[in-house]
């Protein structure tokens, strides 16, 4: 059966959540939007590609950082209304410089963060 991106269920904005996780650990890396565009360029050139809603553009992961999410696998959910991309995640995920922006937990009725900043090399 032939994929049709249209098939998918998106917001009123036409966006779908999309999930990276990581497709060898299976940690989750991250949450981003696509468009029906984004799902098409995905699927064509294998470059994780989402939707900026702030920049209103395409935000093909890791173009300017080099911080790129390379598709293992492209899974939709049983409502057709969220995305799980499975990636080979090259650096960091979250533009805060860690592995996955889900970086903070909530413990006891506090927020604690998990999953700290990687310390900068030793100066020469």
């Amino acid at each position: 059966m032939s994929f049709d991106p249209t098939s998918l269920t998106y917001n009123d904005a036409g966006l779908i959540p999309a999930i990276a996780q990581d497709a060898e650990t299976g940690e989750v890396l991250m949450m981003a939007w696509m468009n029906a565009d984004a799902v098409s360029q995905t699927l064509e050139t294998g470059r994780v590609t989402y939707w900026s809603r702030s920049r209103q553009e395409f935000w093909i992961k890791g173009a300017t950082s080099g911080h790129t999410q390379e598709l293992v696998r492209f899974k939709v959910d049983c409502d057709r209304d969220c995305l799980l991309v499975e990636v080979n995640q090259t650096g960091p995920a979250c533009h805060t410089g860690r592995r996955t922006c889900f970086y903070t937990e909530v413990q006891d009725g506090q927020e604690v963060e998990v999953v700290k900043l990687p310390e900068d090399p030793p100066s020469a």
